[in-house]
């Protein structure tokens, strides 16, 4: 129940644009930096990190596109030492 409950925020959280949440991070951070006892400040805790945790997923995630991209080869090349001869009747 506890580890269907985290996949569903998970879940919930992956649909979130990282640009709109770029907006929110400063308040937070602020709200965050601002110590109280409060259930509110617990809150903003959570969201900042929020924040962050999907900012680092979609750098991971960016990082490790742009490896894959440029590891895969780039279309069919003839080797060097066989020329390309094509026959035409």
């Amino acid at each position: 129940m506890f580890e269907q409950s985290l996949e569903r925020i998970a879940e919930q959280i992956l649909t979130l644009d990282e640009a709109s949440l770029a907006n929110l991070w400063d308040k937070y951070k602020d709200r965050m930096e601002r110590f109280d006892t409060s259930r509110e400040w617990e809150k903003s805790v959570i969201i900042f990190f929020i924040i962050n945790a999907v900012r680092v997923k979609n750098k991971i995630f960016n990082e490790q596109v742009m490896l894959s991209q440029n590891n895969q080869p780039q279309g069919k090349k003839p080797s060097g030492d066989v020329p390309y001869l094509k026959r035409i009747k």
